[in-house]
């Protein structure tokens, strides 16, 4: 929508300048009168629910109506135009107008309008945000000796009896804990509780109940981009590092759940007590994925993990001999579902850092494994849809799949996963490639 309207509005600009150059006149009237229009039919989009009112269109709608209201205010005035006529000023006015435009269409252009993916549950779906304090815990990426905070939201069915089983989300590297939305409706739709972490510092951007914000790390982004390049990091000390990101991480979530089932157990929030304390699962993408596989090592009652395009740091361990990473070898028992991207998917052979993610259908008694062939890393998040042009950035250009039926059809692998693992419904089968 916002390049169809961008679009129409440098071919209005451009047609204007070339009537003003044929007649070597100013046309302000003219002009002013397209102004006017321009508001209006905007205005009638909005009403019409064309455009859908959002953040994305405050800029242009604010300059539309900027423009329309001088345009109303000159023909009122109806006074003749003082400026010479030079082809040089009306080409400039229609650079700068279309500069402007291209401006206040900017969130528009970077976050397009977009249909949110299907929701098939019965249950119409409530949120809620809050924030927790660990008073166990001081915050280690600033010095103030302040405890440790972690935001959370809740996606849960509404007006609903009974209890449903628990499900907790960890975004990505720096990402944010909306990363998977569809995926957290889907599931609260279909009688879950979905309680999605944001960790603080690792986030992106985040804002606690009582305004405090924290961005991600400069350090900590530093330490990931260079990880992820050759030659400045030993192995050994990546292998550390993943110690420590995942020790944050794991440490988040303990608190997280701790705190929703000391929750489930009062009175204070009818939300808790929606949650059945021994039906519970955790998923992730990307380095939440990893998470959540390390996290279930350390719980009992975690029932089913969904790794999202994610190495399993859990299951490796720094061979000192041959100076890289293997597979650890240990069985594991917990319900798994592997989803990858071809991102991921063309690393598992020939990077070490995947050597368990091959190993683990050996070591696991239910593991199971997709791949969305076509698809890139972040294809398997919302930002796809949300901000497909900065998702085609990071991950490096853009996915070969559908990105409709790429989130739809993992949702619904998530969801089965799920069902089956946590509510015992049926057994869990996947095509494997999709």
């Amino acid at each position: 929508m916002g390049m169809l309207i961008l679009f129409i509005a440098i071919i209005l600009e451009i047609a204007l300048a070339i009537y003003c150059i044929v007649t070597r006149k100013t046309n302000k009237p003219l002009r002013n009168w397209v102004r006017v229009a321009v508001f209006v039919a905007f205005v009638i989009l909005v009403l019409l629910s064309v455009i859908v009112w959002s953040f994305r269109w405050v800029m242009l709608g604010a300059l539309l109506f900027i423009l329309a209201a001088i345009g109303v205010a000159a023909l009122f005035r109806n006074k003749a135009d003082p400026q010479e006529y030079k082809h040089s000023r009306v080409i400039g006015k229609t650079i700068g107008m279309i500069f402007a435009l291209i401006v206040a269409l900017a969130p528009a252009l970077l976050f397009p309008q977009h249909q949110s993916p299907q929701v098939t549950g019965a249950y119409e779906v409530a949120t809620a945000s809050y924030t927790y304090v660990d008073t166990n815990r001081t915050e280690e990426f600033i010095g103030t000796g302040k405890n440790r905070f972690v935001n959370v939201q809740f996606w849960y069915p509404k007006h609903a009896d009974g209890t449903y089983p628990l499900v907790v989300f960890s975004h990505g590297a720096y990402g944010v804990k909306a990363s998977n939305t569809s995926t957290y409706t889907e599931l609260a739709s279909h009688g879950y509780v979905v309680c999605s972490i944001d960790h603080p510092y690792h986030s992106l951007y985040t804002v606690s109940d009582d305004g405090t914000r924290a961005l991600a790390n400069s350090e900590y982004m530093r330490e990931i981009k260079n990880a992820n390049t050759e030659g400045v990091y030993t192995t050994e000390e990546v292998y550390g590092l993943f110690q420590k990101w995942m020790k944050l991480r794991t440490d988040d979530m303990n608190f997280v759940i701790d705190t929703i089932l000391a929750e489930s157990q009062s009175d204070k929030d009818p939300m808790y007590r929606l949650i059945n304390p021994d039906q519970i699962g955790v998923f992730g993408h990307s380095m939440g994925g990893s998470a959540s596989v390390w996290l279930s090592r350390e719980r009992d009652d975690i029932s089913a993990v969904v790794n999202i395009d994610a190495p399993l740091f859990s299951e490796l361990v720094y061979d000192n001999e041959i100076h890289d990473f293997v597979a650890s070898g240990e069985a594991y028992t917990t319900p798994l579902l592997n989803i990858y991207s071809d991102s991921v998917w063309v690393q598992l052979d020939n990077n070490s850092i995947y050597a368990a993610n091959k190993a683990i259908d050996e070591n696991a008694s239910d593991a199971y494994t997709v791949h969305f062939q076509g698809a890139k890393h972040l294809s398997l998040t919302d930002l796809s849809l949300f901000a497909p042009v900065i998702a085609d950035m990071l991950q490096g250009g853009k996915a070969d799949i559908d990105k409709y039926d790429c989130i739809e059809t993992e949702n619904d692998l998530i969801l089965t996963f799920f069902d089956y693992a946590l509510k015992g419904i049926g057994r869990f089968t996947a095509a494997g490639t999709y």
